[in-house]
Parts: C-alpha cells; structure tokens; sequence
C-alpha cells in the first residue's frame, strides 16, 4: 500500500530523461529484485516518465500499487494523460539511480470506470544505472560540517559527509533520523560547509539507509537533492565546492 508521505501526481519539471546511449547499467531480471523496485516506487509516489518509441513526449505517471504475490502492478497516470498503444520505455529514480524498462501493450486498457489507472505486467529486464550525476567531495578530515534546520517544529542538526552539485550526503544516529523519510521536503537548510561557506537552501530526501560504523555504531545515512536553486545559489553553490576541491589538493 503507498505510504503517508507518497508524492502527488508529478509535474513537467519532475520528468527524467531515459539512461542515454553509450551508458553501461547493470540488468535486474529476478522477479523478486523487480518487485521490489517497483513497490518502492510505488510507496514514495516518485515520478515515472514514459516515453513511446515513437513520440519524443514525455507522459508523467507514478506506480500506485503492486501485486504482493502475482507479477502484476498498477500504472497511475496523471489526470487527462493517456498512453499511445506499443512499447513505452519507463524511467524513473530508485535510491539515487536510474531505473528503466520497456514494456509492450497494444492497448493499454484502464481498469473500469478509472481512466488514470493501467494494469500491467512486471517486466522481464530492468536497467539500473548506479551512476551519480556529478562527483562528490568527501568532507576534509577533522573538521565538522553541519545542516541544520527544522521540521514540523522540531530542530535537527546533522553531520554532512559529502557535497556536490546535484546535493549532499548527511548522517545521524537512528535516534536522530525520527521523522525524515525518503520524500520528506526540508526547507531553509542551513549548510555549514566551511569557514565563511553557509547555504541556505531547501532540499529533498531521496535516500535513507542504515549502516554501522566502527567509530559511532549504528548511523543512518541520508542522501538529499537539491530543490528550487536560483541561479545565485547555483553560483554559489559552485564557488563553495571548487574552494573545497582546491583545499582538498593542497592538503
């Protein structure tokens, strides 16, 4: 079942670009590895982009529901949008990859009386490309680097491990992590990223996933993207990290 904190319906600017020739993603052919994809998916309400093999246009949808014993889902397009009859290539986000597949119906029949909703079956092969969209700096050693802001009138402040221009990579105790979920927007951020180097900027958790470490013990490691930079910020956002790349090669 899609969980309280699923996305609405995706907006043009939402759309992803299909894994672009010449790449090299790994394939997932185990039903149960694609099952389980799907119903990640479908839990946040992340965007899925759909394009025919015909038309360059992009349809926008999100996955609503998966089967939990049969290797069928449920496609929910967006209100008024319909699908073209043939292949259509499906990509969206998954953890911070790209996530495609192909799939082939003649009709794309909707359930009665629900226009939006499309039945479909999993496919055989999915692509994944477990690629970051730009390099990452690692935060210099001995030195502490923060986000700090609130959430639903709670203060939060987290250690930032890593930078780059599409986001950052934060980490906290269990404890500490209480209420941020993947897909939790986090406005005005406050990002210590070096003397005289603060951002404020808004963010979008995209990633969540628990790890040890020797040093601290049980951590829970928290990937966001970046959300509405002007180009001001984007600017800065640059100068910040090309200061940290160069310390890094003096060090």
């Amino acid at each position: 079942m899609p969980s309280d904190f699923r996305k609405g319906p995706p907006r043009p600017q939402d759309a992803v670009e299909p894994i672009p020739a010449g790449a090299h993603p790994h394939d997932i052919v185990d039903p149960d590895e694609i099952g389980n994809a799907l119903a990640a998916l479908a839990e946040t309400g992340d965007a899925v982009s759909i394009y025919h093999h015909d038309n360059a246009d992009v349809v926008l949808a999100r996955f609503l529901s998966v089967d939990p014993e049969l290797p069928h889902f449920v496609i929910e397009l967006n209100e008024g949008s319909t699908l073209p009859p043939g292949e259509c290539t499906f990509v969206a986000w998954l953890r911070g990859a790209k996530f495609q597949f192909k799939l082939n119906d003649p009709h794309w029949n909707a359930l009665p009386e629900q226009p939006t909703l499309i039945p479909a079956q999993f496919p055989e092969r999915c692509q994944v490309l477990n690629r970051r969209a730009a390099p990452r700096l690692e935060t210099p050693l001995g030195t502490y680097h923060t986000a700090s802001f609130v959430l639903n009138g709670k203060p939060y402040e987290l250690q930032l491990y890593d930078f780059a221009i599409g986001g950052v990579g934060m980490r906290c105790s269990p404890r500490d992590a209480v209420g941020l979920h993947v897909g939790r927007k986090l406005q005005r951020v406050r990002l210590e990223m070096g003397p005289g180097s603060v951002l404020i900027c808004d963010l979008e958790i995209r990633l969540s996933r628990h790890f040890r470490s020797f040093l601290l013990g049980e951590q829970v490691q928290i990937g966001c993207q970046f959300s509405n930079l002007s180009a001001l910020m984007q600017e800065e956002l640059h100068r910040i990290l090309e200061r940290l790349s160069a310390s890094r090669l003096q060090r």
